[in-house]
Protein backbone atom coordinates (compact mmCIF):
# COMPACT_ATOMS: atom_id res chain seq x y z
CA UNK A 1 0.00 0.00 0.00
CA UNK A 2 0.92 3.45 -0.76
CA UNK A 3 0.11 6.68 1.04
CA UNK A 4 -2.60 9.02 -1.56
CA UNK A 5 -0.01 12.34 -1.45
CA UNK A 6 -0.70 13.91 -4.78
CA UNK A 7 -3.58 15.11 -7.20
CA UNK A 8 -2.42 11.74 -9.53
CA UNK A 9 -3.41 9.43 -6.33
CA UNK A 10 -6.58 11.05 -5.88
CA UNK A 11 -7.79 10.83 -9.41
CA UNK A 12 -6.17 7.02 -9.33
CA UNK A 13 -8.43 6.71 -6.01
CA UNK A 14 -11.18 8.39 -7.51
CA UNK A 15 -10.96 5.66 -10.82
CA UNK A 16 -11.16 2.63 -8.36
CA UNK A 17 -13.85 3.66 -6.88
CA UNK A 18 -16.20 4.60 -9.61
CA UNK A 19 -15.43 1.48 -11.12
CA UNK A 20 -15.84 -0.74 -7.66
CA UNK A 21 -18.95 0.93 -6.16
CA UNK A 22 -20.71 0.67 -9.61
CA UNK A 23 -20.23 -2.99 -9.86
CA UNK A 24 -20.76 -3.95 -6.15
CA UNK A 25 -23.72 -1.35 -5.10
CA UNK A 26 -25.86 -1.49 -7.86
CA UNK A 27 -27.44 -4.07 -6.41
CA UNK A 28 -27.39 -2.66 -2.57
CA UNK A 29 -28.38 1.13 -3.09
CA UNK A 30 -29.83 3.33 -5.80
CA UNK A 31 -27.68 4.20 -9.14
CA UNK A 32 -28.66 7.76 -8.26
CA UNK A 33 -27.23 7.37 -4.74
CA UNK A 34 -24.26 5.99 -5.95
CA UNK A 35 -23.32 8.99 -8.21
CA UNK A 36 -24.30 11.26 -5.18
CA UNK A 37 -21.87 9.43 -2.68
CA UNK A 38 -18.68 9.22 -5.28
CA UNK A 39 -18.85 12.97 -6.10
CA UNK A 40 -19.34 13.70 -2.28
CA UNK A 41 -17.05 11.05 -0.77
CA UNK A 42 -15.07 9.93 -3.74
CA UNK A 43 -14.24 12.59 -6.26
CA UNK A 44 -10.26 13.93 -5.67
CA UNK A 45 -11.84 17.26 -4.47
CA UNK A 46 -13.64 15.25 -1.74
CA UNK A 47 -10.49 13.11 -1.24
CA UNK A 48 -8.21 16.07 -0.95
CA UNK A 49 -10.75 17.51 1.40
CA UNK A 50 -11.11 14.82 4.01
CA UNK A 51 -6.96 14.45 3.96
CA UNK A 52 -7.00 18.13 4.51
CA UNK A 53 -8.95 16.99 7.52
CA UNK A 54 -6.78 14.64 8.83
CA UNK A 55 -7.76 11.37 7.19
CA UNK A 56 -5.06 8.93 5.32
CA UNK A 57 -5.62 7.68 1.96
CA UNK A 58 -3.65 4.63 0.84
CA UNK A 59 -3.76 3.14 -2.96
CA UNK A 60 -4.21 -1.03 -2.59
CA UNK A 61 -0.92 -2.48 -5.05
CA UNK A 62 -1.14 -6.08 -5.98
CA UNK A 63 1.87 -7.03 -8.38
CA UNK A 64 2.22 -3.12 -8.09
CA UNK A 65 -0.93 -2.69 -9.92
CA UNK A 66 -3.46 -0.58 -8.04
CA UNK A 67 -6.17 -2.45 -6.79
CA UNK A 68 -7.94 -1.01 -4.16
CA UNK A 69 -7.86 1.94 -1.80
CA UNK A 70 -8.45 2.46 2.30
CA UNK A 71 -8.97 5.69 3.98
CA UNK A 72 -8.72 5.66 8.01
CA UNK A 73 -9.11 8.61 10.37
CA UNK A 74 -7.53 8.77 13.75
CA UNK A 75 -10.40 9.86 16.54
CA UNK A 76 -9.57 10.35 20.30
CA UNK A 77 -9.32 6.63 21.50
CA UNK A 78 -10.20 4.24 17.88
CA UNK A 79 -9.19 4.60 14.13
CA UNK A 80 -12.08 4.75 12.26
CA UNK A 81 -11.71 3.06 8.88
CA UNK A 82 -13.68 5.07 6.66
CA UNK A 83 -13.19 2.91 3.15
CA UNK A 84 -11.73 -0.64 2.42
CA UNK A 85 -12.44 -1.21 -1.69
CA UNK A 86 -10.48 -4.00 -3.71
CA UNK A 87 -11.79 -4.01 -7.43
CA UNK A 88 -13.93 -7.45 -7.60
CA UNK A 89 -11.64 -9.02 -9.94
CA UNK A 90 -8.69 -9.31 -7.39
CA UNK A 91 -11.64 -10.32 -4.44
CA UNK A 92 -10.25 -13.81 -3.00
CA UNK A 93 -6.35 -12.63 -3.28
CA UNK A 94 -6.44 -12.01 0.58
CA UNK A 95 -5.71 -8.56 -0.43
CA UNK A 96 -8.47 -7.15 2.22
CA UNK A 97 -7.12 -8.93 4.78
CA UNK A 98 -3.49 -7.35 4.15
CA UNK A 99 -5.21 -4.42 4.02
CA UNK A 100 -6.84 -4.94 7.26
CA UNK A 101 -3.50 -6.30 8.74
CA UNK A 102 -2.13 -2.45 7.93
CA UNK A 103 -5.06 -0.46 9.53
CA UNK A 104 -4.44 -2.94 12.66
CA UNK A 105 -0.96 -1.73 12.43
CA UNK A 106 -1.67 1.76 11.81
CA UNK A 107 -3.98 1.68 15.22
CA UNK A 108 -1.36 0.47 17.42
CA UNK A 109 1.30 2.86 15.92
CA UNK A 110 -1.31 5.58 17.45
CA UNK A 111 -1.64 3.61 20.44
CA UNK A 112 -5.25 3.11 19.88
CA UNK A 113 -7.87 0.91 21.89
CA UNK A 114 -10.09 -0.01 18.78
CA UNK A 115 -11.01 0.10 15.03
CA UNK A 116 -14.55 1.52 14.31
CA UNK A 117 -16.26 1.53 10.95
CA UNK A 118 -19.67 2.04 9.32
CA UNK A 119 -20.77 -0.59 6.81
CA UNK A 120 -24.21 -0.75 4.70
CA UNK A 121 -26.69 -2.87 6.60
CA UNK A 122 -27.16 -4.70 3.12
CA UNK A 123 -23.42 -5.17 2.66
CA UNK A 124 -23.81 -8.60 3.72
CA UNK A 125 -20.39 -10.45 2.43
CA UNK A 126 -18.93 -7.09 3.78
CA UNK A 127 -20.47 -7.64 6.78
CA UNK A 128 -18.91 -11.08 7.44
CA UNK A 129 -15.62 -10.57 6.33
CA UNK A 130 -15.17 -7.90 9.14
CA UNK A 131 -16.99 -10.23 11.47
CA UNK A 132 -14.14 -13.09 10.41
CA UNK A 133 -11.71 -10.54 11.05
CA UNK A 134 -12.68 -9.80 14.43
CA UNK A 135 -15.72 -6.84 14.43
CA UNK A 136 -18.80 -7.17 15.95
CA UNK A 137 -22.02 -5.08 15.13
CA UNK A 138 -22.13 -2.30 17.91
CA UNK A 139 -25.19 -0.56 16.86
CA UNK A 140 -27.58 0.44 14.21
CA UNK A 141 -26.94 3.89 12.42
CA UNK A 142 -29.02 5.89 10.02
CA UNK A 143 -27.51 8.85 8.53
CA UNK A 144 -28.71 12.38 6.34
CA UNK A 145 -26.00 12.50 3.52
CA UNK A 146 -27.96 14.95 1.68
CA UNK A 147 -29.88 15.21 -1.24
CA UNK A 148 -32.50 12.87 -0.33
CA UNK A 149 -30.09 10.10 0.81
CA UNK A 150 -29.32 8.27 3.98
CA UNK A 151 -26.71 5.73 4.81
CA UNK A 152 -28.54 2.76 6.19
CA UNK A 153 -25.86 1.24 8.90
CA UNK A 154 -23.92 -1.00 11.33
CA UNK A 155 -21.42 0.53 13.16
CA UNK A 156 -18.82 -2.20 13.61
CA UNK A 157 -15.67 -2.20 16.44
CA UNK A 158 -12.59 -3.96 16.77
CA UNK A 159 -10.79 -3.81 20.42
CA UNK A 160 -7.40 -4.50 19.44
CA UNK A 161 -4.84 -5.83 22.22
CA UNK A 162 -1.95 -3.64 22.52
Amino acid sequence: MTLAKSEVDYKKISELADIIWRKHYITIISEAQIDYMLDKFNSPEAIKSQINQGALFYIIRYQDLPVGYVAVKKETDYLFLSKLYVLSSYRGKKIGKAAMQHVNDLAKSFHLKAIKLHVNKYNTNSILAYEKLGFVKTRALVSDIGNGFVMDDYEMEKVLSL
